[in-house]
């Protein structure tokens, strides 16, 4: 029988419940504790060992995201080894083998299997290679942990000159002398480089038009044109907005803080959203729960996602997530020639490589350098 192609969506977005969907459906589970995570339930005790490196990741000030993340991926695993009933101190290379292969061969909810690949990913079954290599990340920063308070114990993870050793099988053949060593570790799997995609100007004006409230029209301006990511709006506080001189103070990724220029228009937004809708409230962050029995706490990732999924309902723009509107806006700064040391500033990039993509998805600037190559060429010739 041939192999079928579906065409229907099939990547689904970051959940706890995802991670709850593992193979064994037992009562490990993870919670939180205040502004830690930490796995509970039956058979914690055998993994006692988590729970500290996850102290131990909040201790030298992790993000409660990072951390989070951490969490639910060794959910993943300490569920994995229940199931295989797989101790700590028995795990070797080959049982993280073993689990990178029950990853890819996972059968999820929103994957049909057999003969059925989805046309987005070419996929029928398993996990995201970068989802796979979090939780790959996220153990090896486990047993580093473990090895740094007990340097008698092996480390399964390859490390070091193990981990750049060649294959016996790449170093044969009639070229086998020309091998290089690998530079990372062979658990981990090849991602495919995409680059990011924005919102086209109708989708954009579309989304826009959806949101009602000043909060959330405030917010889409702040992503949309100043290119803060999700979790810098969520953490953005009443003090750090200067709105006569139209600037506001961001923490991004890392503590790392920058100054980014705010739109008149979303200044104008934020300060009424501020005198006007802002409930009467002693939290700090300038976005807040309007309503209900969290009124006046601040917004929560939960929160600002449960938004935006009504309003690309509501919109008709399926694309109209958080990270679409930065992608936009970064794309709008390449096509209008902006340097690339600004657009990685205002960005807030760490690596120049980030925000080269964005350049590569300016359509206007490609085709004008393409054009003007190409009369060259006729000049020439």
């Amino acid at each position: 029988m041939p192999a079928i192609i579906h065409f229907g969506p099939c990547i689904r977005r970051y959940r706890p419940a995802t991670y709850a969907s593992w193979a064994f459906a037992g009562p490990l589970r993870v919670e939180r504790r205040g502004s830690d995570w930490e796995l509970v339930g039956t058979g914690v005790e055998t993994f006692g060992l988590i729970n500290e490196f996850l102290g131990y990741l909040a201790d030298r000030a992790y993000s409660p995201q990072t951390v989070r993340a951490y969490a639910f991926d060794l959910l993943a695993f300490a569920r994995w080894l229940l199931e295989q009933r797989i101790a700590l101190g028995e795990i070797s290379t080959e049982v993280l083998l073993r689990f990178l292969t029950a990853c890819r061969t996972a059968v999820l909810p929103d994957r049909r299997g057999d003969n059925v690949f989805s046309i987005w990913d070419g996929r029928n079954s398993g996990y995201a290679a970068t989802t796979i290599n979090r939780r790959l990340a996220a153990i090896s920063g486990l047993f580093a942990y473990r090895a740094m308070r007990h340097p008698e114990l092996l480390n399964p993870v390859p490390r070091g000159r193990e981990a750049r050793r060649t294959a016996k099988g790449e170093r044969a053949g009639l070229l086998g002398h020309l091998a290089k060593p690998r530079p990372r570790s062979g658990l981990r799997l090849r991602e495919p480089r995409r680059l990011p995609r924005g919102l086209q100007p109708g989708e954009a004006q579309a989304l826009l038009r959806s949101f009602r409230t000043l909060r959330d029209r405030a917010i889409a301006g702040l992503m949309l044109l100043s290119g803060l990511r999700s979790a810098e709006v969520l953490s953005v506080q009443v003090r750090d907005v200067d709105i006569p001189r139209g600037w506001v103070r961001v923490v991004g990724k890392g503590d790392k803080e920058r100054r980014v220029p705010l739109d008149p228009e979303v200044a104008g937004l934020v300060q009424t959203y501020l005198l006007a809708e802002r409930p009467e409230t002693g939290a700090r962050e300038v976005f807040v729960v309007a309503k209900g029995p969290h009124r006046g706490q601040p917004l929560t990732p939960g929160g600002l996602r449960t938004v935006f999924r009504y309003h690309r309902a509501r919109s008709g723009v399926p694309a109209g997530h958080p990270h679409a509107l930065r992608h936009t806006f970064g794309t709008a700064l390449a096509e209008a020639g902006v340097d690339l040391a600004v657009l990685q500033a205002l960005m807030g990039h760490d690596h120049v490589d980030s925000s080269v993509a964005y350049v590569h998805l300016a359509p206007i600037h490609l085709r004008a350098a393409y054009d003007a190559a190409r009369n060259r060429q006729r000049l020439r010739s």
